[in-house]
């Protein structure tokens, strides 16, 4: 054992070791139980960053330990690497999406390898590779001839410059993001995954998820948005509209339906196209309304817009007309693409009607007598509870519920209106118009129609070797893709240009790597009810970023897995943790026209006061000051990254490792720290001189029982209660810092301790074997050297996790506190079984005590086991 730490060697050592002997390799053990511990897999976008180590080492921290703990554990990688980025990449660089994929793939990879991750590369998995994305290929055929997968026209961003559609996030201020154009809303086909039809299962099965942050089953039931509520009939008014038909509304409120003053329709609406045919202002607001965003979240926040179209409907329980108003809070691909407007009790029409001078009604007053301002909104006029109908004829006196129900009877009986549940979930649309995706396996045929590619003729191969130019879908202008003959009839036909949106592939990676190379379908059954029984998977690991969308997606999948008899169970993921970011300090300097020049952390000098705040820094290059911005996100943007790879160079991944799990718990959000950094490596040099001191004497056998000092006793105390506590720190808390902490302190009483004699060695033995394996899940490289030396000829690997022992946490001596007047005054040592007149006394002699009583004392409380309280 070399006398100092050497983390480069010995990390390399370890990690040829692992792969030499096929270490962490995971096969179907049906003797043991499984543990499968899966972190989201990482788009391969070029490097590491340190959001990716964190999230790792958490993993791996729990597969190690739980495989000391008897587990058969599976912890498998792979690659999201289909997606835009590739794209985008391509286009500055010139080089194939594939190109760089596989080469970000290939130095990524090392870069996992150099943290010492005990993974199982064999079950490794690429999403853009046909071997992969075969079975999905062959999962889509299965449903769109169930009619799960369905086809429709759907409103989409479209760029006209690109010719492409655009993700929500891409538009910026109504501007293609790398084109600047103006985009445009345009209807075009689209596939469509049917996921409301499993709205109620998704939503239900979020009472089985116990093991997930209550957060994130929050926000997926938001997302759901299941409400009840009614469908709503208006006859047009043929007067005005010229011919005969009916508008369907969809409200969650039609207790308030006589307070209804107009109508809105989105602008695709046929009664706003039929207005604007002779109407050009109308016809321009609505083409301004189509180049809007699509996304939700912008039309809540955007300026609220309407032009009248000059037609009627009517209102179905009085017979009064109502106007019809186009507005562009409206979405056509939401509902029927129109709203009933009752302005008094919603606080979006309250705006829209202030607008543009619109008739308010209130229908519902508040028994506080508190009075109605039809000018400024109050947060009772959208209540549900304590309010009573007014202004409202047959329906006046009545509460929510009444009214509910009464309106919705009377609407039912004219065949105008029924209750309705309804979902705010929409159908997940998987098109796009990009070339690095999944093929639809769509064959387009003239007579007969839209035919699934056959499974012996999957998968359908995306060309590796195209540079995508900018100009819409590459796929489109190559007739060596798409000419094809339809696998009915024979005749010639077009295959499917479009790629199916990333998210699929992300929606069932997991099941995958029950049996990667499997060939005879999507998962091999009997794997996957092995890994994947009980619940799923063990436990993910992942952002909260991705809380809605990928793990509402990856359930449904699985669900529409189970359907298709491909596993079992409901759920895909049994437990789930969400870790917080990495942040960093930001540093800048300020540039001409208000922008900023963001500086690396690293080329900064910090000046910090004697409690550690920063209170300035300057730029090393020349020793002028920068300006210290917030603490932010580790991001390019903002220039703060740390480079993982440098770290480890410099300190070794151990340290890393260690500096990740020690700084905040996994849930909360991890603040960088170069000191925190040292600090960790400095308690890996100390942990390696304390057994290089103890072997250095030679080694031997544990304590296995026999007499000892009291101090040697304590020491074992120390020992087993912090067993204790570690084993709960991982297993059930899953707190790791406190974990090291734990073992931080057993190691100072340890250097505290006499450990010379022959007993002494024998404690010390004992416990420094046990140190290196609490830590071992989060410094497993050092942990190695270290545990080679303690005990020689054996494996690390091969031990068990620590077992408190119950007789070394029976104490012969217990430690009481020592109160005068309710102040603590001394801590004494007493026997176990002291009398209380032994406890009295030894406490009215220590020393400190003395200081505060004079005399006799007044009472004297002994709290046996914990205090003694003395009243001067």
């Amino acid at each position: 054992m070399h006398d100092q730490y050497q983390p480069r060697d010995i990390e390399v050592a370890a990690q040829t070791k692992w792969e030499r002997t096929q270490a962490f390799r995971a096969v179907e053990d049906a003797g043991k139980p499984k543990y499968y511990c899966l972190s989201m897999f990482p788009y391969p976008s070029g490097k590491l960053h340190m959001g990716h180590v964190r999230n790792y080492t958490i993993g791996d921290v729990l597969s190690r330990f739980m495989r000391m703990n008897g587990y058969n554990v599976l912890q498998p990688m792979g690659w999201d690497a289909f997606g835009m980025p590739a794209e985008n990449a391509a286009l500055k660089s010139g080089r194939a999406p594939a190109e760089w994929t596989y080469a970000n793939i290939d130095y990524m990879k090392t870069q996992l390898k150099s943290l010492g991750l005990a993974i199982d590369w064999q079950r490794e998995v690429t999403t853009c590779k046909p071997d992969y994305y075969r079975w999905e290929q062959w999962l889509f055929t299965r449903l769109f001839e169930k009619g799960v997968i369905y086809k429709k026209s759907g409103i989409v961003n479209w760029d006209p410059v690109d010719q492409t559609v655009l993700a929500n996030e891409q538009v910026i201020d109504g501007r293609g993001w790398r084109s600047g154009a103006l985009v445009e809303k345009r209807e075009i086909p689209m596939y469509y995954f049917g996921i409301t039809q499993y709205a109620d299962e998704l939503l239900a099965d979020l009472d089985q998820l116990d093991g997930w942050p209550d957060q994130v089953r929050t926000m997926q039931r938001n997302w759901i948005g299941k409400s009840f509520g009614a469908e709503i009939v208006f006859d047009y008014d043929v007067a005005s509209t010229g011919e005969a038909g009916q508008l369907k509304v969809y409200t969650t409120r039609p207790d308030t339906l006589m307070g209804a003053t107009y109508v809105a329709v989105a602008a695709e609406h046929p009664l706003a196209t039929r207005a604007a045919a002779d109407n050009p202002a109308l016809a321009a607001f609505i083409a301004e309304c189509k180049a809007g965003s699509v996304a939700e979240a912008d039309v809540a926040t955007m300026e609220k817009k309407g032009m009248a179209t000059g037609e009627f409907v009517i209102h179905p329980l009085t017979g009064d007309k109502l106007p019809v108003w186009v507005a562009n809070y409206v979405l056509w691909g939401y509902g029927e693409g129109a709203v009933m407007a009752v302005p008094a009790h919603d606080e979006r029409d309250f705006e829209f009607a202030n607008k543009y001078g619109l008739p308010i009604t209130q229908v519902y007053r508040s028994s506080a007598d508190e009075s109605f301002d039809a000018t400024t909104w109050q947060d009772w006029y959208g209540a549900k509870d304590g309010l009573t109908t007014v202004n409202s004829g047959k329906y006046d006196g009545l509460g929510f519920e009444a009214a509910f129900d009464a309106i919705v009877a009377d609407l039912d009986a004219k065949a105008h209106g029924t209750k309705r549940t309804q979902y705010r979930l929409r159908d997940w649309g998987i098109s796009r118009q990009r070339y690095w995706g999944c093929p639809v396996p769509i064959v387009h045929c003239a007579s007969c129609g839209d035919v699934p590619v056959p499974a012996d003729q999957l998968p359908v191969k995306l060309p590796e070797n195209v540079v995508p130019d900018g100009r819409g879908n590459p796929l489109a202008r190559m007739p060596e893709f798409y000419e094809t003959s339809c696998p009915k009839c024979g005749a010639p036909a077009k295959r499917e240009t479009d790629t199916m949106d990333t998210f699929v592939e992300s929606s069932w990676y997991y099941a995958r790597y029950a049996s990667p190379q499997f060939d005879g379908g999507m998962v091999d059954k009997q794997a996957a009810d092995y890994w994947l029984g009980h619940g799923g998977v063990d436990q993910y690991i992942g952002g909260i970023e991705h809380a809605i969308l990928h793990l509402l997606y990856a359930r449904f999948f699985h669900k529409l897995m189970r359907d298709e008899g491909l596993l079992s169970g409901d759920e895909p993921f049994k437990n789930l943790l969400t870790q917080g970011m990495v942040v960093a300090e930001t540093f800048y300097r300020d540039l001409p026209a208000g922008k900023k020049d963001w500086i690396n952390p690293a080329d900064v000098e910090v000046q910090r006061d004697d409690k550690g705040r920063t209170v300035g820094a300057v730029l090393k290059a020349d020793g002028q000051p920068v300006v210290v911005g917030g603490t932010e996100k580790m991001s390019k943007s903002k220039n703060n990254g740390v480079d993982p790879q440098s770290l480890i160079e410099q300190y070794g991944a151990d340290t890393a490792r260690l500096f990740m799990m020690f700084a905040a718990p996994p849930e909360q959000g991890l603040e960088w720290s170069d000191a925190g950094v040292q600090g960790a490596f400095r308690f890996l040099n100390k942990l390696w001189r304390t057994v290089h001191e103890h072997v250095a004497a030679g080694v031997v056998a544990p304590y296995a029982g026999g007499e000892l000092s009291a101090a040697l006793k304590a020491l074992r105390f120390a020992l087993h209660s912090a067993i204790a506590k570690i084993s709960d720190d991982y297993g059930r808390r899953k707190q790791f810092n406190t974990a090291i902490a734990a073992v931080m302190e057993l190691l100072n009483t340890y250097g505290k301790t006499d450990t010379a004699s022959e007993a002494g060695r024998v404690v010390a033995q004992e416990v420094l074997e046990a140190a290196v394996l609490l830590l071992s899940p989060i410094v497993p490289h050092a942990a190695e050297a270290l545990w080679s030396a303690l005990r020689p000829g054996t494996e690390l690997l091969d031990q068990p996790w620590p077992k408190a022992d119950a007789a070394a946490l029976v104490q012969d001596e217990i430690e009481l506190v020592v109160q005068v007047n309710g102040k603590l005054r001394a801590q004494i040592k007493v026997a176990k079984d002291a009398s209380r007149e032994a406890i009295e006394a030894a406490a009215l002699a220590d020393e400190n005590v003395r200081k505060f009583v004079e005399g006799a004392p007044k009472k004297v409380i002994v709290v046996p086991g914990r205090l003694v309280n003395i009243v001067a």
